[in-house]
């Protein structure tokens, strides 16, 4: 069973930082494209930034300067980096993934349950 688990989350001041980890497990043969989703109640999902396999990276214009995105392929493990968080990145932050997994024998689709970051202003 491939799950993506995150961590990292919590509650920072304005100004803060704070560094969220994504490791993906399970039967992979490769990892494509990583990235993390915020969501706010009542609002939708919009992408905050993803990295490609090859370490191309693209980030949402009100993170741009604020946040990097990493991963470590060494330990299918992706990684934000927030600095100089606002209180309007208040959200649920959701990691997501690209694998070809031994089960699906197919590139799908992966989501990780979702951590808080709370930002107070």
């Amino acid at each position: 069973q491939v799950q993506l688990v995150e961590s990292g989350g919590g509650l920072v001041q304005a100004g803060g930082s704070l560094r969220l980890s994504c490791a993906a497990s399970g039967s992979m043969f490769s990892i494509r494209r990583m990235g993390w989703d915020r969501q706010v109640p009542g609002k939708q999902r919009e992408l905050v930034a993803a990295i490609t396999s090859g370490g191309s990276t693209n980030y949402a214009d009100s993170v741009k300067g604020r946040f990097t995105i990493s991963r470590d392929n060494s330990k299918n493990t992706v990684y934000l980096q927030m600095n100089s968080l606002k209180s309007e990145d208040t959200a649920v932050y959701y990691c997501n993934a690209d694998l070809f997994t031994a089960q699906t024998m197919s590139v799908r689709n992966y989501w990780g349950q979702g951590t808080q970051v709370t930002v107070s202003s």
